[in-house]
């Protein structure tokens, strides 16, 4: 997996300060989702990086999936997180472990 500049505990402490923008989408997404802002901040503090976007712009971003199973897509620039998007993952989308993509046919 290609290298972030920086790793799940940066996330974390800038969740742990409540350093959290929403991007309208992923507040859109969420509300029609059922996920609360109480979800991602769970998912953040106890999840993992899954996959790595290093090549996104404006900042490299990460996929974070917590047991819940509950995925948050988040960016960083060291002083805010921004969430782009949160989901339930799906097993259309990923193996039964809800961390590896199903290979396309």
């Amino acid at each position: 997996m290609p290298d972030l500049p920086y790793t799940i505990d940066d996330i974390r402490r800038l969740c742990a300060e409540r350093k959290i923008l929403f991007k309208d989408h992923a507040t859109q997404r969420m509300l029609r989702r059922g996920i609360k802002r109480k979800d991602v901040f769970d998912c953040i503090m106890n999840g993992e990086i899954i996959e790595k976007y290093p090549s996104d712009k404006p900042f490299p971003s990460c996929l974070i999936m917590s047991a819940s199973p509950l995925h948050v897509v988040c960016s960083t620039d060291f002083e805010s997180i921004y969430i782009i998007t949160a989901y339930k993952p799906n097993t259309l989308i990923f193996d039964n472990d809800y961390k590896t993509r199903r290979k396309q046919k």
